[in-house]
């Protein structure tokens, strides 16, 4: 059965279900798109660098703005050194963050060399990360890690155990390793594995495209929550199918309708923020939500060569005027 909420300390999340943090993805107005189609009990900020942070940079102190209907709201941090990612975590506390989690799953090759995915390989350090930001804050600690390095080096369950010990409240496992990147399949045993090694929540990520997805994961792992990034992206409705699977065994499509309502509501809203490079975040999330579009690789095309923010809303607007009229003949 899939569960109605995790709870994490004494913070019950309702529904189980976790919106993961995606870098240009999950800024404030995508993630309240979420959040106003429901079904998500979890939001996460886009990753965050500790050190960016410590150093109180206006860009870098931009990806933590979050509005209050926003809650409950994770931030999540990344860096290796841990008296700096100790001092950023005390700074999102201090912010009004609900939990703080740290990525130790970023597969990019600038983020390894600072963190992400890269601490896996000395646990000894890790360890000591974990410990410092731990004495830091008041507020929930969690973590997001990967299976490992590489095939050679698989260390969930062990990452998984030091990291309860050490005090973390519950800990994010997307089964491939660093060097798999988005390759492949997720092992998702390996999230069972970590799941019978410890006693506190385990939250799967990895490979739910669709609502059958993710009730499979929790009845072949036995996880306590599932944690959607990619398919939320493309198919920002994915949360709230869930909860309408979960409750009648069956969900519904978006309409063209719909799909012209999120997209170009989600355009104007990041004008009216001031959002930095509204029009390149335009681009971006044309060329991830209209793959579910029909006729899609048209609008990604008007999109991406656009020179205004008004041309992009202008090409969007009669993209899905010539759909209808379409449809209708």
């Amino acid at each position: 059965m899939f569960p109605s909420e995790i709870e994490i300390r004494a913070n019950a999340i309702r529904p189980a279900t976790i919106l993961a943090p995606m870098a240009g993805v999950t800024d404030t107005v995508f993630r309240r798109v979420i959040r106003s189609l429901g079904g998500c009990g979890l939001i996460m900020t886009e990753f965050t660098s500790a050190e960016g942070l410590t150093r109180s940079a206006a860009r870098t102190l931009h990806y933590l703005y979050f509005e209050p209907d926003e809650h409950p709201i994770a931030a999540q941090i990344f860096g290796s050194v841990p008296e700096v990612m100790a001092s950023a975590a005390a700074l999102t506390e201090d912010l009004g963050f609900d939990h703080v989690d740290i990525n130790l799953g970023c597969p990019v090759k600038k983020v390894v060399k600072c963190g992400g995915s890269g601490l896996l390989r000395d646990l000894t350090h890790l360890e000591r990360l974990f410990r410092a930001v731990r004495a830091a804050v008041r507020i929930p600690l969690t973590i997001k890690i990967r299976s490992g390095w590489d095939e050679n080096s698989i260390v969930a369950v062990d990452v998984a155990r030091m990291a309860e010990q050490a005090g973390i409240e519950a800990i994010a496992v997307h089964p491939r390793t660093r060097m798999q990147g988005y390759a492949g399949s997720a092992d998702w045993n390996i999230i069972r594995a970590v799941k019978q090694a410890v006693r506190i929540p385990v939250i799967g990520n990895g490979d739910i495209r669709a609502p059958q997805d993710a009730v499979r994961m929790i009845e072949e792992t036995g996880c306590d929550a599932v944690m959607i990034g990619r398919t939320a992206s493309s198919n920002p409705w994915i949360f709230r199918q869930i909860a309408d699977y979960v409750a009648t065994g069956r969900y519904d499509e978006p309409s063209e309708a719909d799909r012209y309502r999120l997209l170009s509501g989600y355009f104007r809203n990041l004008i009216d923020s001031g959002m930095p490079d509204a029009i390149g975040k335009m681009k971006q999330f044309a060329s991830l939500f209209t793959h579910g579009v029909r006729n899609g690789s048209e609008l990604r095309y008007s999109v991406h060569h656009s020179h205004s923010t008004s041309e992009i809303l202008d090409r969007v607007e009669a993209f899905f005027s010539h759909t209808a009229t379409s449809s209708a003949d």
